[in-house]
């Protein structure tokens, strides 16, 4: 197993993992990335997609990123991301009842202001299940 690094996942709400890492796989903005320890710096912009964690210890876990930026370098591995979500938190029928809510929302908006706010929730939604699909889950 590679030489561990610090990596930390913060999004707008929380910080979700702080741990340190053998490796991360980071959905970029040019596409997918592997880090390791060492990695040469880079400051990239984040795309929906999934993000693979190999912990330290051997265990695993993978979210989903939306929006953000990820920074490499000597310090580790920081993801900031807009929506960070993780997969075991992902309910198939829960995502499917949301796009029928808010399709409801967007049908039943009073103004532009309330229907605009309701497309974007399901542009949203649709990127979180469009990656899972992606990935075989869902």
């Amino acid at each position: 197993m590679a030489d561990p690094f610090k990596f930390e996942l913060v999004a707008p709400e929380r910080q979700l993992l702080s741990a340190y890492a053998a490796e991360v796989v980071v959905p970029g903005g040019d596409g997918y990335f592997t880090v390791l320890k060492g990695h040469a710096p880079v400051l990239t912009t984040l795309k929906a997609g999934m993000l693979d964690v190999l912990l330290e210890g051997g265990d695993e876990r993978r979210f989903f990123v939306r929006g953000g930026f990820a920074d490499t370098g000597a310090h580790g591995l920081t993801v900031l991301a807009e929506e960070a979500i993780a997969v075991e938190a992902l309910d198939a029928d829960a995502l499917a009842q949301s796009v029928k809510n808010l399709q409801e929302d967007i049908a039943d908006a009073k103004n532009d202001a309330a229907r605009n706010d309701a497309e974007q929730k399901l542009v949203e939604l649709r990127e979180v299940i469009d990656a899972l699909k992606q990935e075989g889950i869902g």
